[in-house]
């Protein structure tokens, strides 16, 4: 399942590359940041979830900047993690009515780290919505990311931590060579399905094709020694385990 994995990865990294609708510094080995990217956050921005939407956790990657930008504008809460969830605070959490920048450049990663807070995981409220970064998404809601991880690891952690219920709805947005048809993408147990691609043409609503959601918790036996040691957050659950 890995090789599949690496597979598509690279078949997606070249074809966006080839179509010339990767944005610097290109699209292989990351989430790419794609042409259009804009548009598809304004299409989710005009969705009623979105509406509704009071704090939205979104993916630290380029692509998904006019998401974090939008959803300041907005109003919005956003927490976005801090990328390879390093330190013992791996959270980023915006308040739109405290920002030092405009929403464009606080969106961004190096804006967070001024304008933000750094916040442990208790420090979080529940979350409206849930936006996930990808390098292809499934028309049965199956997402891959670039292999890290960490995009489910920290659902797994916010799920347990009862931030993401039931009632959170989990979206991606992606360029339409990203789409992939239902049963492409493989699936493991702690892959977390997304209920909408959003591309710059359109929506796709998978709720009704995606399995359930995995359960909350960390699978213990999924992660590497190095994986562990490398985020202090883990390593401290660990520690509590003990």
């Amino acid at each position: 399942m890995l090789a599949e994995k690496a597979a598509l990865r690279q078949e997606v990294w070249s074809a966006m590359s080839a179509a010339r609708v990767a944005r610097f510094p290109g699209a292989a080995g990351r989430i790419p940041n794609f042409s259009g990217a804009e548009a598809a956050a304004e299409r989710l921005r005009a969705m009623p979830l979105w509406r509704r939407a009071g704090t939205v956790k979104a993916n630290p990657d380029a692509a998904q900047l006019p998401v974090r930008q939008r959803a300041l504008e907005d109003g919005k809460t956003v927490y976005m993690a801090v990328p390879r969830l390093a330190g013992r605070e791996p959270f980023f959490a915006l308040d739109p009515d405290h920002l030092s920048e405009p929403p464009r450049k606080a969106a961004s990663i190096s804006g967070a780290a001024r304008s933000a807070r750094r916040v442990a995981l208790a420090g979080l409220s529940p979350v409206d919505v849930v936006v996930m970064g990808s390098v292809a998404a499934g028309e049965d809601g199956a997402r891959l990311g670039k292999g890290g991880g960490f995009a489910d690891l920290e659902f797994a952690l916010a799920t347990a931590a009862g931030l993401i219920g039931p009632q959170t709805v989990a979206v991606t947005t992606v360029h339409e060579l990203q789409v992939r048809p239902a049963g492409v993408i493989p699936l493991t147990s702690h892959d977390v399905p997304v209920d909408f691609i959003v591309t710059p043409e359109r929506v796709i609503d998978c709720r009704t094709r995606h399995g359930p959601r995995p359960a909350g918790g960390i699978r213990w036996e999924d992660l590497t020694e190095e994986k562990i040691a490398a985020i202090p957050l883990l390593s401290a659950q660990r520690a509590e385990r003990r």
